[in-house]
């Protein structure tokens, strides 16, 4: 096996695509789950917000870019709104239940063909990343070398993708250092004693829900215009459900956690990936126990048992504080 490529590939994901939609999206995750205790299992349909707010406003409407990005927050916003008045009044596994559901309603409306024409149905949205790449400041070339060597259009979106991570953690670092956000941390240990001091619980979950999921919609917006399209499918519930993985193994309701983790998944998926296709295509492992299609099933399988060793001998994650993982769900 040639595991100079197959490390290669491995270290390539530290600036992956998909490592640094997914560091937005556990970011705001984070702010939901680690800091304020709220079990949002929803998180997908922010991301899928951002990714449809961008690509309707540029296709449909045929509005700008900076436009696209506005409605995409704003969506995020109002999705917040709308899920957290019926919602955050709810217990712990209540409110996962009914976040869930959000997603997926919203998922099955977007892909169906009541509303083809502006979301595109089940072939999604495609065409929506010309202005974002006509904007690329990095002349024609190839930048870096090794793992790490990128086309203009791989740079610009990697840098894109970095600038708002650094603007997430950079918000997020600042507010749960403020009085702001030590309320949020006594609602996430015991809100009724937060309750006696006479804040409002209700407002303050609510921000938090607004913010992360304002961070998650930057996640889709990342991610739809890397691939130049929005495909309704991206965004069902193992999205959510990778997130909080990469969340809990990097370490809850700490600011790099969610990078951490986020870097450590991907890096392992496709270390795993790749170390198995290679140990098929050379005979090591026989085929009858294991082929080249089933790697994609065996990998995840392993990544699990992985997590669950985390799990069991860290719960709180590589830089968390066992504390952090205590929630008041009454």
């Amino acid at each position: 096996m040639d595991f100079g490529s197959i490390l290669g590939n491995a270290a390539s994901q530290l600036f992956g695509i998909d490592t640094l939609v997914f560091c937005l999206a556990a970011i705001g995750l984070n702010m939901h789950f680690g800091y304020t205790g709220l079990l949002n299992f929803g998180q997908a349909a922010f991301v899928a917000l951002g990714a449809y707010g961008v690509g309707i406003t540029v296709t449909y409407f045929d509005g700008p870019l900076w436009a696209g990005i506005l409605v995409a927050i704003a969506a995020a916003t109002v999705l917040a709104l709308v899920l957290g008045v019926p919602t955050l009044r709810l217990r712990a596994d209540y409110l996962a239940i009914a976040t869930i559901a959000t997603a997926e309603i919203f998922r099955f409306v977007v892909r169906s063909s009541t509303f083809d024409e502006f979301t595109g149905g089940s072939n999604g949205i495609n065409g929506m990343a010309r202005e974002f790449y006509a904007a690329n400041p990095f002349p024609d070339g190839t930048y870096g070398a090794g793992p790490f060597s990128y086309s203009e259009r791989d740079l610009w979106i990697r840098v894109f993708a970095l600038v708002l991570i650094a603007l997430s953690l950079t918000v997020v670092s600042l507010l749960v250092r403020s009085p702001w956000g030590r309320v949020l941390k006594g609602i996430r240990e015991d809100e009724d004693a937060v309750r006696s001091l006479g804040k409002n619980i209700f407002a303050y979950k609510m921000q938090a829900l607004v913010l992360g999921g304002v961070i998650g919609a930057l996640a889709g917006i990342v991610l739809s215009l890397s691939r130049g399209s929005v495909q309704p499918d991206n965004y069902a519930t193992q999205l959510t459900f990778l997130a909080y993985t990469a969340l809990l193994l990097g370490g809850a309701a700490r600011v790099m956690g969610p990078v951490l983790g986020a870097v450590i998944l991907w890096v392992t998926l496709s270390l795993t990936d790749t170390l198995l296709r290679g140990a098929v295509s050379a005979g090591y492992i026989p085929t009858w126990l294991m082929d080249g299609v089933q790697v994609g099933q065996v990998r995840f399988i392993l990544v699990g048992v992985a997590l669950m060793l985390l799990m069991t001998y860290r719960p709180q994650g590589i830089l968390g504080d066992r504390r952090e993982l205590v929630l008041d769900a009454r």
